[in-house]
Parts: structure tokens; sequence; C-alpha cells
């Protein structure tokens, strides 16, 4: 059974596991913990609209996972950092399985491995990562 919206307790949609995600990367490439990120950064990362993002932020400030500054700046709260370094993570070890097992053009090895972040089980998920691990194939 495919995970289409939701799954476990303090589980996020697909929509916005995929911002949270979003927001972790951008973070993490500006070096912005401390500072936070602009939305709009994330509206460009993800070929969305400004207002989608802000949309999307107004759940993840819901659900406790991300602060929003007086002037934009969005950072991620403790919870919602280890939430988006667990999408990100199932992404990229995905991700190098198609590309370095199965020969998986990176376009679509991204794309699927997107798909497949949020429609696994976190026990299925956890298993697999840990398998790959032992195998050696390495988080790009």
């Amino acid at each position: 059974m495919a995970r289409t919206e939701t799954h476990g307790p303090n589980s996020l949609s697909m929509a916005s596991e995929d911002y949270l995600e979003s927001i972790y990367r951008i973070m993490v490439e500006q070096d912005a913990f401390d500072t936070g990120i602009r939305s709009v950064d994330v509206a460009e990362q993800l070929d969305v609209s400004k207002a989608s993002v802000n949309k999307a932020i107004s759940t993840l400030k819901e659900h406790g996972m991300v602060e929003q500054t007086r002037y934009g700046r969005v950072t991620l709260t403790p919870q919602g950092c280890t939430y988006a370094k667990d999408v990100w993570h199932r992404h990229r070890t995905l991700r190098s399985f198609l590309i370095k097992e199965l020969g998986v053009d990176d376009q679509t090895a991204d794309d699927e491995a997107c798909l497949m972040e949020h429609d696994l089980s976190e026990d299925t998920m956890r298993r697999w990562c840990e398998y790959l691990e032992r195998q050696g194939i390495e988080v790009d």
C-alpha cells in the first residue's frame, strides 16, 4: 500500500516534505542555519510560485517544523531539521542506488528517488538504507 498523503505520528504530506527538504537543502548550500533562507529561494528551487511557498511555510509552521522572522527569513526548528535531514538522506541514498547499481540516468533517478522517499514505510526505508550502506553504496 503506497502512502499518498501522510504517515507516522508527526507526518507531513508528500508536498510538505518536499518543501521541508528544499528548505534544508538551501540552508546547507548557503550555510544558513543561523540566518535562515528566503522563501523566494525555495520557489526558485522547486519551480513554484511564491504564494505556494508561503502556504507551505504556514503549514510547516503549524506542524512546528519551521519558524519565520518578521522579515520573512525561514529557519528550521530542531524537529524540522531532523525530519528534513532524514528525507534528504533517503533521497540521496535512493538516487545513488538507482544511478550506481541500476544505471538509471541522473534526472530520472532524481525524480524517482523523490517519489520513493515518500512512499516507502519508515521501517522499509531504514532497512533498505542500512542494506545499501552495508553494500558500500555511497550517498552522493
